[in-house]
Parts: C-alpha cells; structure tokens; sequence
C-alpha cells in the first residue's frame, strides 16, 4: 500500500513558478558563496602591504640617529601606504563597506540629551551609595553577631 506524499515532502516547484524573489535570492547566494575566497592579487596585495609596514617599522628603529619627528612620520607614513595597498582588496573592499554601514547606523541612533544622562547617572550614583551602605551594615551586623555573641557562648 503506497503512502501519501504530504505537502511537506513534495519537491520544489520548477524555479520559474517560485517567482522573481526566489531567483534572485539564489543568484545572490551563489555569489555570496563565490565571494569567500581570496584571489592571487588580493594575496599579494596584503602580502606587499604587511612588507611595507615590516619596512617602515624596521626603518624606524634603524635610523634611531635621525630625529624623532622624522621617524615618527616615515612610520606613518609606511602604516598610511600599508593601509591602502590593503583597501584595495576583498577584505579591504569588505572592511570599508562595514565601516560605512556603521556610520550610516550611527546617524540613525537617537542619542540621550545632556539632561537625560545627567539624571542617568545620577540615579546610578545614588543606587551605589544605597547600597555599599546596605552592605556595609550587613557586614557591620554580622561581625557584631559572630564576635561578640556567637564566639563568646562557649566561654
């Protein structure tokens, strides 16, 4: 006796009868898939990035006779180029879209006023003082009870 199929085990409708979204979501996660890996240039990008900032970092240190300000800035100056060799990657490219989703996120937040965290912290300070006071008289109680009540019973 065959059983019945429920909806549940029914395979999928052909992609065209899932409708656009369904196509475009596939699409998507294909590419989302193919996008894991870095490529050889993005390799020797970075590559090239972490030995112009082992350069800069030895050259700071090699001319420890020059003037601080001079090595100082040759130094940022090698952190700055490292910088963008590495932007220009997939990681790089990934970094800074994150970066400014995050500043786009930031401009929607709604910040406390001045007046709001005033009183905040205020009731914070306040919470704290109540309290160490309750714990201090807690622990002022209980030595009272332990060394002079209990500890004195047997004597």
């Amino acid at each position: 006796m065959p059983l019945d199929r429920s909806e549940d085990d029914r395979e999928a409708p052909p992609r065209s009868a899932r409708g656009p979204a369904a196509a475009d979501t596939e699409t998507m996660n294909a590419k989302a898939e193919q996008a894991t890996g870095l490529g050889g240039a993005d390799i020797g990008k970075l590559a090239l990035a972490l030995v112009v900032l082992a350069a800069g970092i030895a050259g700071f240190y090699y001319f420890a006779n020059a003037a601080q300000a001079l090595r100082v800035l040759g130094l940022l100056a090698a952190i700055a180029a490292a910088g963008a060799l590495a932007a220009f990657t997939a990681p790089g490219r990934a970094a800074r879209h994150f970066l400014s989703e995050s500043q786009f996120e930031l401009r929607k937040v709604v910040w406390p006023t001045r007046d709001e965290t005033l009183k905040t912290t205020l009731v914070i300070i306040a919470v704290v003082v109540v309290l160490s006071l309750l714990l201090g008289l807690i622990d002022v109680i209980l030595k009272w009870v332990v060394l002079d009540h209990l500890l004195k019973i047997g004597k």
